[in-house]
């Protein structure tokens, strides 16, 4: 049996986006050459099995990756959360993809991703995108706060769709 579909989250407009502080004892940035391990070790720990070679193969050398939309949240100079601009086509420009989001365990609950979110939004809002979409699964209900606190909006396109959802918000508000 196929498994069910990820979750579809939304935020249609980007203008009003809410300003953000960097937690103290941290500091943002963008890739640089040489991050694949660092971004690999990141998504090890939430996102699948990844490896430098991978990240480089799957994303970093994908015509639309784009290196100043890959945000890292950096402490004491090393990467301990990103999240990355994303186009599903080199031809996109319009609509915006929040991707790859991940904190190491140890460094959550700091509103990390909330500052990486923020940070993959403004830059699509400041090169002209209008809109943003995500993907998410149904237990990572912090993240989901965090999504609706920045203004995203569940997609729901089927009954199914409807249901998780309805339960995913059911958790949130108990």
């Amino acid at each position: 049996m196929e498994s069910p579909r990820q979750l579809h989250m939304v935020i249609r407009d980007l203008a009003n986006l809410p300003d953000f502080e960097v937690p103290e004892g941290y500091a943002l940035r963008t890739y640089l050459p040489g991050d694949e391990q660092a971004w690999a070790d990141i998504m090890n720990t939430g996102i699948g099995e990844w490896t430098a070679e991978k990240c480089r193969e799957r994303l970093i050398t994908q015509p639309q990756f784009l290196p100043y939309g890959l945000f890292f949240v950096t402490f004491q100079g090393k990467p301990v959360g990103s999240a990355c601009a994303w186009r599903k086509s080199l031809d996109e420009w319009k609509v915006g993809i929040l991707h790859m989001i991940c904190v190491l365990p140890e460094h959550r609950s700091k509103r990390l991703g909330y500052v990486l979110n923020l940070a993959v939004l403004h830059y699509f809002r400041d090169h002209g995108f209008g809109e943003a979409w995500l993907s998410t699964d149904d237990f990572r209900i912090p993240a989901i706060k965090s999504y609706l606190r920045i203004g995203f909006e569940p997609h729901v396109f089927d009954d199914l769709h409807e249901k998780r959802w309805q339960e995913v918000l059911r958790k949130i508000e108990s």
